[in-house]
């Protein structure tokens, strides 16, 4: 829409101008769950029905979990309408998910009639009070919008909040009688974000303590990453052969098959890497917050003052220096950062050559796993990365099982087929299975949801919205091991023996897919699943696979009753 165009006044009702918005900033689908709160913007989505499309979820946890992949995949954000009360409540999941993921994302919810509000109305709630800023996780602004007129400045707004400096979630409350209003207000123009560079003298005091180190280590992560801008970090890596590792489930920053990969830098982390970590000299972190995941709680880097020279570019100036006293502090959003980095003359001899090669083949060892019988899940994770297209987007929740995913799969960097891992850095269980529908709702890729017993369960409803919308190239492995495992890992570590509440009763889940329409598969032997698993990829139509494990089946790297035997010896009681 043009600029005149956007400024003509063309009376409807503040729910249609609303959807309007939305089509001007790019949207094309959004998610959530219907509500008699917000009836004239449903209307509104009919209204321009060929223009966008209104995604009817089965609860509003699966709802904001897809939009937040949404957010992901596109770096524009992800759209979810909720009603008041319960679907607020249920949809804050997805939002603090998008708050600790740094991902762009929308929360449109319906609110109680002005004339209503402060009476404890039906499902009523104060939503700034619920998710201000004062909450410190939830959103980065909370909105209500109270003249129907101001509505598309309101949206306008949030798409600028949600976008610039560090991406996040916002929430925007919508009263019911405002929507209904008619207006003559135009919609604004498609949002330009304003974006942080860093200085000439920034750049060079990085390049000089750089050039300086002996055992450099690059963490890229975080939020605000492009195609291009994911090209220009794998340039500067390799023009200065520098080891480079991803954040907590920010795999696909960096292509994991390049000689410079040295792995994931998270839960279940290489010890090697770990080690590595530890003794390097000086830390280049590019985009990530470096929280606990990313940290091994705050370890591997000491806080507040880290034993390694500390190098931070975040796009956010509030995020520099609230954990870490860093050397050198750049604000700059990664599409201007990693130019400016690719930008950087190396020295004529970089002397860490040995260190980065040493780093690559740490990762590479890190591949190989001891066998497991009978049914072994690096296997299975090999078999889904060779027999899928390069470019599938895998997905998951939390848990101990998204360890085998982390590290045998290998990632392309999002400058060759864009987001391929969607994953909550907040921990949310439930997350994979909305946000594999939503990828392959949104996108014609290939997509493949791991998710264990206990968090399938969460969101396994929306199993109907993959098959009501049309879902094709969508694949989800089920393991099961009959307790939640990373719960019962920890208590036999700490309570050796002593197992309370861990324990999951567990329905047949072949047959559950099946009552949802999609095609499924039961595995209890390895050699069973890679011809399933061509099947259901000729197939081209959503199936599940119900992989039957032992629950002493725990992690990657151990069993429950070696870890019980461990804590045994630790505490005394062997």
């Amino acid at each position: 829409m043009t600029k005149q165009a956007s400024t003509q006044a063309v009376s409807r009702l503040a729910g249609h101008a609303l959807v309007e918005a939305l089509i001007e900033q790019g949207v094309t689908d959004a998610f959530g769950v219907p509500g008699e709160s917000y009836l004239a913007v449903l209307d509104g989505f009919h209204e321009h029905r060929e223009r966008i499309r209104f995604i009817a979820c089965r609860q509003e946890g699966g709802a904001a979990f897809m939009a937040e992949a949404q957010g992901k995949l596109s770096g524009q954000p992800g759209i979810c309408f909720v009603t008041r009360g319960p679907g607020a409540t249920n949809a804050s999941i997805g939002l603090h998910t998008a708050f600790q993921d740094s991902t762009p994302m929308i929360l449109f919810i319906g609110q109680v009639a002005s004339d209503q509000r402060d009476r404890e109305a039906f499902q009523e709630v104060d939503y700034r009070q619920m998710f201000g800023p004062g909450t410190l996780g939830m959103a980065k602004w909370v909105g209500e919008v109270h003249d129907a007129e101001r509505l598309p400045e309101y949206v306008a707004r949030a798409f600028h909040t949600a976008l610039q400096g560090r991406p996040g979630p916002v929430v925007l409350v919508l009263p019911e009688d405002m929507l209904t209003k008619e207006i003559s207000a135009p919609v604004l123009p498609r949002v330009r974000v304003a974006e942080a560079a860093p200085s000439p003298a920034a750049l060079a005091e990085l390049r000089e303590r750089l050039a300086a180190a002996k055992r450099p280590f690059v963490i890229a992560g975080g939020g605000g990453w492009t195609p291009d801008s994911v090209a220009a970090l794998q340039r500067f890596a390799e023009a200065w052969q520098l080891p480079v590792g991803c954040a907590f489930r920010f795999q696909d920053l960096f292509d994991n098959a390049h000689p410079l990969y040295a792995g994931d830098v998270g839960i279940g982390i290489n010890p090697s890497l770990a080690q590595r970590v530890k003794d390097a000299d000086l830390i280049l972190a590019i985009g990530p917050r470096l929280g606990e995941m990313t940290t091994g709680g705050y370890t591997l880097l000491q806080a507040p003052l880290p034993d390694q020279d500390l190098i931070h570019i975040h796009a956010g100036a509030e995020e520099l220096g609230r954990v870490y006293a860093a050397e050198l502090m750049i604000n700059a959003s990664m599409r201007c950062a990693a130019p400016a980095l690719a930008a950087l003359a190396p020295p004529a001899e970089c002397r860490w050559t040995d260190w980065t090669q040493a780093a690559h083949a740490d990762y590479e060892a890190n591949l190989v796993a001891q066998p497991v019988a009978p049914l072994d899940m690096a296997e299975v994770v090999k078999s889904l990365s060779s027999l899928l297209p390069e470019g599938t987007v895998f997905t998951n929740g939390a848990g101990n099982y998204s360890g085998w995913l982390h590290r045998f799969h290998r990632y392309s960097g999002l400058h060759r087929h864009g987001r391929t891992q969607l994953a909550p850095t907040s921990g949310a269980m439930g997350y994979g299975l909305p946000a594999a529908v939503a990828a392959s709702l949104l996108q014609s890729r290939w997509v493949v949801n791991i998710a264990g017993d206990g968090d399938f369960l969460m969101n396994g409803q929306e199993l109907a919205t993959a098959t009501g919308y049309g879902a094709r190239k969508l694949l989800c492995v089920v393991v099961d091991n009959g307790t939640y495992g990373t719960i019962r890992m920890h208590q036999e570590r700490e309570y050796p023996g002593r197992v309370s509440g861990s324990d999951l009763y567990n329905p047949d889940f072949a047959a559950l897919a099946q009552a949802y329409g999609w095609a499924s598969h039961r595995i209890e032997k390895t050699e069973d699943f890679e011809p399933a698993l061509r099947a259901a990829i000729a197939q081209e139509r959503p199936t599940l696979f119900h992989l039957r494990l032992s629950s002493d089946v725990s992690t990657s790297r151990s069993t429950l009753s070696a870890i019980r035997d461990a804590a045994r010896q630790r505490l005394g009681q062997a």
